[in-house]
């Protein structure tokens, strides 16, 4: 079994909605070219994260789940993460900013001889 193998490509500036289909041909050309698993994204100079902005990393994540590798970002700003875990999509794109543990539920023992008390005031059920 061979070494997972990967590629990097940067994002940076903004990308208009017209650009994602040149940029999803790009990804998929690199990936084919290098028989790579994991397309290292970096977003680290993306200069306003947007709704666009999203739609093209979640296109490239399609483009290179069917050249069969997966798209890992680096570098994302905490307000890239928060948009892409707004839209649902944080576990579609991971980051290591947007990796979060689970919220857990409270475990604890109920504190003995506590009960709450009727109201006098309170109607009968």
């Amino acid at each position: 079994m061979r070494p997972p193998r990967m590629i990097e490509l940067g994002i940076d500036g903004t990308i208009d909605r017209a650009d994602i289909p040149l940029l999803c041909e790009r990804v998929r050309l690199a990936l084919e070219a290098a028989d790579a698993d994991w397309l290292d994204c970096n977003v680290g100079d993306v200069l306003l994260p947007d709704a666009v902005m999203v739609e093209a990393l979640a296109r490239v994540q399609l483009t290179a789940r069917r050249c069969g590798s997966r798209v890992r970002l680096s570098d994302a700003s905490p307000e890239l993460c928060d948009l892409l875990d707004f839209m649902g999509l944080s576990d579609v794109l991971p980051s290591p900013r947007s990796v979060r543990t689970g919220w857990q539920a409270e475990e604890r023992k109920e504190r003995g001889g506590v009960e709450e008390e009727a109201d006098p005031g309170d109607l009968p059920v």
